[in-house]
C-alpha cells in the first residue's frame, strides 16, 4: 500500500513537472525585427523577451479601462490605431470625469527607438512611461495599487498573467512588462517612402520635389528612416497664455530648456492631428506655414529656424504630399495591433 501511494505521489510529481515544462514551453517568442537600415532600438528586449502571450495580455490592458479609477477610459481612448495611435476629436488629452490634460497626445510609434517619453522628456524607460497617465489626476487618476488589486480579482487576468509570465499573481512589475511588450511591437515601416527605399517603388514627380525640400529644410531634427532626432527644440511656437507650458524647463530647471518640447516623428503624420504639443493647429498645411511664415523669435528658439525657411506655395503643396508618403496604412489598420476585450470577471 506505502508502495502504491509513493507511485501516485511520485506519478503526481511528474505529471506537475511536466505540465509546468509544456506551460513555459508553450510561450510563443517574438523575435524584434529591425527593418534594414535602422539603428537598433534603445529598448532593452533581453530584460522583457517578447512572447505572443505577453503580446496578448498588453494588448488587453491597453484596451481595457480597468487601468483607470473608474473604469471609463482606457490607454486607447486616447491612442487610436485609425489615428497614428493618438486621438484626433480634441486638442488636449481627456481623462475621467470629462477632465482635460494639458498636452496633446503624442503618437505610439516605434517607441522601441526611444531614448525618452512624453513631450518634455520626464520618462526616460518605455516600461515606466504608462505610470504617468494612470496617475495622473487628469488622466486615469488612479493608483498603480489599486490597479494591480482589480487585476487580480480578475479570474480572466489573473490567467492572461498566468499564460504570460507562468504566475497568476498580477504584480506592478509585470503590470509594466506586459505593456512594453504591447506598444514595444507598434513599429511602422511600410509606408510609399519605405517601399521607395526598398526600390519596391519610386516617387512621383511633386513628391519627390517634396523630398528634396523636406531634406533641405526638416531632416536635420525629422532625421531619417525614424523621422525624428529625439532631440527636444523650441520650435518657435507662440506661448500659449492659458496653459502658459515652458516645457523641458519644468523637468530641467534649465532656463536654455524652455519652450523645448519632444521633436515628434513625422511618421503616419497625415493621420496624428491635431499637431504641436497642445494641439493648436488641425492641418498640416498649417504645420508647413509655421514654419515657413509663423517662426516667433526667441533665446532658446532651434538653430535650425534662426533662418527663415522659404517656400513658394508649390514648394508647400509638394511638402504635403511627401509628408503624406510616411502614412503607413498597414501599421494604421492592422488587425493584430486592435484588440476587443470581454469584461473582466
Amino acid at each position: 500500500m506505502k508502495n502504491k501511494s509513493s507511485h501516485i505521489i511520485l506519478s503526481l510529481v511528474l505529471f506537475i513537472g511536466v505540465s509546468f515544462a509544456f506551460i513555459k514551453s508553450s510561450n510563443k517568442k517574438i523575435p524584434f525585427e529591425v527593418p534594414k537600415g535602422w539603428p537598433q532600438p534603445q529598448y532593452d528586449f533581453s530584460k522583457n523577451p517578447l512572447t505572443e502571450e505577453g503580446f496578448k495580455l498588453g494588448s488587453a490592458l491597453f484596451y481595457d479601462p480597468i487601468l483607470s479609477k473608474d473604469n471609463t477610459i482606457s490607454c486607447a481612448s486616447c491612442h487610436l490605431s485609425f489615428t497614428a495611435f493618438t486621438h484626433a476629436d480634441h486638442s488636449l488629452s481627456h481623462g475621467i470625469e470629462g477632465k482635460i490634460g494639458v498636452r496633446n497626445s503624442l503618437a505610439l510609434i516605434n517607441l522601441a527607438w526611444n531614448k525618452s517619453f512624453m513631450w518634455d522628456g520626464g520618462v526616460n524607460n518605455l516600461e515606466v512611461q504608462p505610470i504617468n497617465p494612470i496617475t495622473n489626476p487628469l488622466e486615469m487618476d488612479s493608483k498603480l495599487s489599486d490597479v494591480v488589486n482589480n487585476l487580480n480579482n480578475s479570474a480572466k487576468y489573473r490567467k492572461l498573467f498566468f499564460e504570460a509570465f507562468e504566475d497568476s499573481t498580477v504584480t506592478s512589475q509585470k503590470l509594466l512588462k506586459a505593456l512594453a511588450q504591447y506598444t514595444s511591437q507598434l513599429v511602422s515601416y511600410n509606408s510609399k517612402y519605405d517601399s521607395v527605399m526598398r526600390k519596391e517603388s519610386v516617387f512621383s514627380e511633386r513628391e519627390l520635389n517634396g523630398y528634396k525640400i523636406f531634406k533641405q529644410n526638416c531632416s536635420s531634427c525629422h532625421t531619417e528612416p525614424l523621422f525624428t532626432n529625439y532631440s527636444f527644440q523650441n520650435n518657435g511656437l507662440k506661448m500659449d497664455t492659458i496653459l502658459k507650458d515652458f516645457g523641458r524647463m519644468k523637468i530641467t530647471q534649465n532656463n536654455q530648456d524652455s519652450l523645448k518640447f519632444r521633436v515628434p516623428t513625422l511618421r503616419n503624420i497625415e493621420f496624428s492631428a491635431p499637431y504641436f504639443h497642445d494641439g493648436r493647429v488641425n492641418k498640416l498645411k498649417d504645420v508647413i506655414q509655421h514654419y515657413s511664415a509663423g517662426i516667433v523669435q526667441s533665446k532658446t528658439l532651434a538653430n535650425e529656424l534662426q533662418t527663415q525657411m522659404i517656400l513658394s506655395d508649390q514648394d508647400k503643396k509638394d511638402l504635403l504630399v511627401f509628408l503624406k508618403t510616411l502614412t503607413d496604412k498597414y501599421a494604421l489598420y492592422q488587425e493584430r495591433y486592435r484588440y476587443n476585450y470581454s469584461s473582466p470577471k
